[in-house]
């Protein structure tokens, strides 16, 4: 009787990036994860240009920008994947360059350069404060409130700014601001990229803003309200020289030792601290890789995060930080930090295609930044608004930041109002002494070194 031997399936050895990334443990593939890597950088592309726009209105270099986005992306991103395994990009943040050129250099009139200083600071105290395991103190002394107003306020802020820039909102002597000129060519581009962005968004469709950014443009050119591109070097080109703006971190950097800039370095060192860790838990629970309610490696995400924000201060750009879009990866299939890798790459070959800057107008990036500030207004939901002594400095916080075009302010006249009011309702033990301090260098900030 012959004996049939049962062959097992024989399995194919894992190369060495399956290993090092444990794609088959996460049930992911290269192929995979660089669909996924694409994705994220579809959804993030629309800062290549909205920062360049941005900075550019505080006198920096757009040509200069444009290559330190792309590769703060590269670097950061890159960083993500390798040392943190997790599927998230980074770039520098919305919010924090609006805060850089609004607030900051043409509020207060600081020069850029000092600013950058200010970034550079920021992110060497976020890489100590990383290393020495600092940063769960700081996390646990803010309120969770006053994080979201945080977060709620600069998406008014920065929706504001878009409105401003796509001529909806102008300036009216009689009430400060007013409804702009509907019917102006370049305020109805900026009206149709909003609402062409909306509905891509509410179809969720995958990079919907950069994709409403592109359209926007398009139409543009067809009715000659923006340049456009009439040979190959008006579209490819090698990246512009980023003279202008490497290194110049280090210029002024002995005028951060004030008190105007320690409030300016804290609360860049704040938004970015809060936004990255709200974007770790969001992503990593979208993903299925949170343990035990803890983001596993989350030291090495925040110190690529930091890392990411020092080399962009010295390329010249503002703060960096995790990009949630890159739950749009997450959603594509990505699992590990190839996925990161993958779309770090993209924004390296996007360093080709500078020239079009020139076509992305503030007219086509106005909706991305309104529409951004529309999501993070979703913070609000997380805002008890039934309790006074939480929403009257959540309140202040949100609204003084556009009013003022200050999201320092903001943040200075929550961080002041939030002990007032828990120890006007008898709850002055539940205050984490660190909000005591903060209180003392706010007050200290709006008494002594008043701005516009």
């Amino acid at each position: 009787m012959s004996t049939q031997l049962k062959q097992e399936p024989t399995q194919q050895p894992e190369s060495r990036i399956e290993r090092y990334f444990h794609l088959n443990e996460l049930g992911t593939n290269v192929k995979t994860e660089l669909v996924a890597g694409f994705t994220t950088f579809l959804a993030m592309a629309y800062i290549l240009f909205v920062n360049p726009n941005i900075l550019g209105a505080a006198g920096m270099d757009t040509g200069a920008i444009f290559v330190a986005t792309g590769l703060v992306a590269l670097v950061g991103s890159v960083m993500m994947g390798l040392f943190a395994n997790y599927p998230i990009a980074i770039a520098p943040g919305m919010g924090l360059n609006a805060f850089f050129a609004y607030s900051v250099v043409i509020g207060m009139g600081i020069p850029w350069q000092t600013a950058l200083s200010g970034v550079l600071v920021s992110g060497l105290f976020f890489i100590v404060l990383t290393l020495s395991g600092i940063r769960e103190t700081i996390v646990n002394a803010i309120p969770a409130p006053l994080k979201m107003a945080v977060a709620a306020g600069i998406g008014f802020f920065i929706a504001f700014i878009g409105l401003k820039n796509a001529g909806i909102v102008v300036s009216n002597e009689a009430t400060v601001v007013g409804l702009g000129a509907l019917g102006t060519g370049t305020t109805l581009l900026a009206v149709f990229g909003l609402v062409v962005t909306a509905l891509l968004m509410v179809r969720n469709i995958k990079g919907g803003i950069f994709i409403g950014m592109l359209l926007t443009a398009i139409v543009g050119m067809i009715f000659n309200l923006v340049p456009t591109p009439t040979a190959i070097s008006d579209v490819v080109s090698m990246p512009p020289s980023m003279s202008s703006t490497f290194g110049q971190a280090f210029i002024n950097f002995a005028d951060v030792f004030t008190i105007q800039m320690l409030v300016v370095i804290l609360t860049f060192f704040f938004i970015d601290f809060f936004d990255t860790a709200g974007t770790l838990v969001a992503v990593a629970r979208q993903a299925g890789i949170m343990k035990d309610n803890k983001v596993p490696r989350a030291s090495k995400a925040l110190m690529a995060d930091s890392t990411a924000t020092v080399a962009g201060a010295i390329f010249g750009t503002s703060t960096a930080t995790s990009y949630v879009e890159s739950s749009a990866g997450v959603a594509a299939g990505g699992r590990s930090g190839l996925t990161a890798i993958f779309a770090g790459l993209f924004f390296g070959l996007a360093l080709f295609f500078s020239p079009l800057l020139a076509v992305v107008t503030a007219p086509v990036t106005a909706p991305a930044l309104i529409i951004v500030g529309v999501l993070m207004a979703s913070a609000l939901l997380d805002i008890d608004w039934k309790k006074l002594e939480i929403a009257i400095p959540a309140f202040m916080t949100i609204l003084m930041m556009p009013l003022t075009s200050s999201i320092a302010t903001g943040i200075g006249l929550g961080f002041i109002l939030y002990p007032l009011m828990m120890m006007a309702k008898g709850k002055a033990r539940e205050i984490h002494p660190i909000m005591y301090g903060m209180l003392v260098i706010f007050l200290a900030y709006f008494m002594f070194l008043p701005h516009a």
